[in-house]
């Protein structure tokens, strides 16, 4: 089992960070994922609020992926595992969301997968700075859209 741990604080409230995690149209706005793909996805919520069981596919290249949605805990927890994904299985992965003192949010992503002895030497980590990336733009693109006081 390979493992990635990130963590990130932003200046959003832990609110305007949840309404990005659960609207998987708002991925490629802030991610490292170049689209979301409405063709191999399921279930998505025309509102923007996927729902558990939802299938989100993203592309990043020419790479499509699949995440369902396995549990959801407004505004505090978002959890998934991989539907389809050519380099991994058995993957799960949770997003933990922890108010700050300063109305901000400190972002927790982690995870753990498996993957053939090939992707092992490269994937642990790729996929570690790959998803630094994530949670570092999710609360850049938070903080710019934080309401003003």
């Amino acid at each position: 089992m390979h493992t990635y741990d990130v963590t990130v604080t932003t200046g959003a409230s832990p609110e305007t960070v949840w309404k990005l995690l659960v609207d998987s149209a708002s991925w490629p706005l802030w991610s490292k994922v170049d689209s979301l793909d409405t063709t191999r996805s399921v279930g998505l919520d025309p509102g923007g609020d996927d729902g558990i069981g939802a299938v989100r596919a993203f592309r990043t290249g020419r790479v499509v992926t699949g995440e369902r949605l396995t549990e959801k805990v407004e505004p505090r927890l978002l959890a998934y595992e991989d539907a389809f994904n050519s380099s991994m299985h058995n993957y799960h992965a949770r997003i933990e969301l922890k108010p700050t003192a300063s109305s901000g949010t400190v972002i927790h992503w982690y995870g753990e997968y498996e993957t053939n002895r090939l992707w092992g030497w490269v994937m642990p980590r790729y996929l570690q700075k790959f998803m630094q990336g994530m949670a570092n733009g999710l609360a850049r693109y938070a903080e710019e859209r934080k309401p003003a006081p």
